[in-house]
C-alpha cells in the first residue's frame, strides 16, 4: 500500500509540474527592452499580461478576458455621421470603397485618419474598425476605414495600392471632407499595420501608387500607427511563412527584390513620419522582434517614435478591451502630440 501512494505521489508530482510548465514556461516571454520601449510618464501603465499563451487561454475559457464582439452592432454615437461604401477610388470597373465618420457639427478642418483591417491580406473587412473609427470620430476626427483587394482578387502590390489611392482621395476631398490635407494619418493592425507602415514609408516610390485614382495628389502621411504589423520579410522565419509566400505569389529565392520591396523596414529613411508601434511580447504570428527592429531603425534614423511593448499579450492582443482601452488612449494622446496643427 505504501508503494501505491508513492507511486501516486510520484504521478501527482509529475501532473503539478508538467502542468505549471504548460500555464507559465511554454511560450516564456522575450526579454524586456527598456532600451527600446519609449511612451509619455503622463500615460497610465499598461494593463497586466499573462505568463503564457496557455494562461491566456485558461482566462478565456474561465470567461476571465473581456473581449470586443466584432460582429455585435455597435451603435453611432450622438453627433457622429457616417457614409457606408464610399468610393474613395476604382481599379478597372472595380470599385474601391471606405466607410466614413465624421463630426456632425465641425467649425474648423479637423485631422483625417485612415484605418486599414488586418487578416493576413487574405480576409478582414472595413467594419472591423468601426468601434476605433467612431471613437475617434466623436472625438473630432474625420475618419475613413478602409477596404482594399485582398490577395485572393489581388496578390502584391495590390493592398498597398488601394491604401495609397485612400490618401490621395482625402486629400483631394478634403475641402469638401473638411480635413486638413497636412494632417493626415494611417493606423492598422497586423497586416494593416504593415500597408499602414507602407503608406507612410514608401510615398517616394513612384510603381507603389497604382492606379486607383487621383495621380496628381500626393499619398504622404503626418503620422503612422502600427499594431504589430510585420516590418521586414528578408527573415527565415518571414520569408518562409505561407501567409507570405502565397501574398507575394513567389519564393524568396525566385523574387528576393520583392521581399525586401515589401518590408516597411526597407524604405525608412530620416524624413519619414513620427510612428507609434504596439507590439505583445507573447505574438507567435508576428514576433516580438519585428517590432524591436523597427524601433532601433528609427531611433538610429531620428525619427519621433513611441513603442508600447506589451508583456504579456498575444496577437490582436486588442481585441481585449483592457487592450483597446489603452490603445484608444495612447493614440488619442500620440495623435495630440503630432497632429496638433501648431506643430510644423
Amino acid at each position: 500500500m505504501k508503494r501505491v501512494f508513492q507511486i501516486l505521489t510520484f504521478l501527482l508530482a509529475v501532473v503539478l509540474v508538467g502542468g505549471l510548465w504548460w500555464y507559465f514556461i511554454d511560450t516564456r516571454a522575450p526579454e524586456s527592452r527598456p532600451d527600446l520601449v519609449r511612451l509619455p510618464e503622463t500615460l497610465p501603465p499598461p494593463p497586466e499580461g499573462y505568463p503564457s499563451n496557455h494562461a491566456l487561454m485558461v482566462a478565456y475559457a474561465l470567461g476571465r478576458l473581456d473581449l470586443n464582439d466584432l460582429e455585435a452592432p455597435h451603435p453611432l454615437p450622438s453627433g457622429v455621421i457616417e457614409k457606408l461604401d464610399t468610393e474613395y477610388g476604382r481599379v478597372g470597373d472595380r470599385p474601391l470603397l471606405l466607410d466614413l465618420f465624421a463630426p456632425e457639427i465641425m467649425d474648423a478642418s479637423a485631422p483625417g485618419v485612415l484605418f486599414i483591417h488586418g487578416g493576413g491580406w487574405t480576409s478582414g473587412d472595413k467594419s472591423d474598425y468601426r468601434i476605433y473609427a467612431t471613437y475617434f470620430a466623436e472625438k473630432g476626427y474625420v475618419v475613413g476605414s478602409v477596404g482594399y483587394r485582398l490577395k485572393g482578387e489581388a496578390k502584391y502590390p495590390a493592398a498597398i495600392e488601394d491604401v495609397k489611392c485612400a490618401v490621395r482621395w482625402m486629400r483631394a476631398h478634403s475641402e469638401e471632407l473638411n480635413v486638413d490635407p497636412d494632417r493626415i494619418a494611417v493606423i492598422g493592425g497586423s497586416a494593416g499595420g504593415h500597408l499602414a507602415m507602407m503608406v507612410g514609408y514608401s510615398s517616394d516610390v513612384p510603381e507603389l501608387e497604382g492606379t486607383g485614382g487621383w495621380p496628381e495628389t500626393s499619398s504622404a502621411v503626418r503620422a503612422v500607427v502600427d499594431l504589430y504589423g510585420p516590418t521586414d520579410f528578408t527573415t527565415p522565419y518571414a520569408r518562409t511563412h505561407t501567409t507570405t509566400t502565397s501574398y507575394i505569389g513567389k519564393s524568396f529565392d525566385e523574387v528576393p527584390e520583392l521581399y525586401d520591396q515589401i518590408s516597411p523596414m526597407s524604405h525608412l529613411d530620416a524624413n519619414d513620419p513620427p510612428t507609434l508601434i504596439f507590439q505583445g511580447t507573447l505574438d507567435d504570428l508576428v514576433p516580438v522582434t519585428q517590432s524591436d527592429r523597427l524601433a532601433a531603425k528609427l531611433e538610429s534614423l531620428g525619427v519621433p517614435y513611441w513603442y508600447d511593448r506589451l508583456d504579456g499579450w498575444p496577437h490582436t492582443m486588442d481585441m481585449a478591451r483592457l487592450v483597446s482601452d489603452r490603445v484608444e488612449i495612447v493614440v488619442g494622446t500620440f495623435f495630440n502630440e503630432y497632429l496638433d496643427e501648431s506643430r510644423e
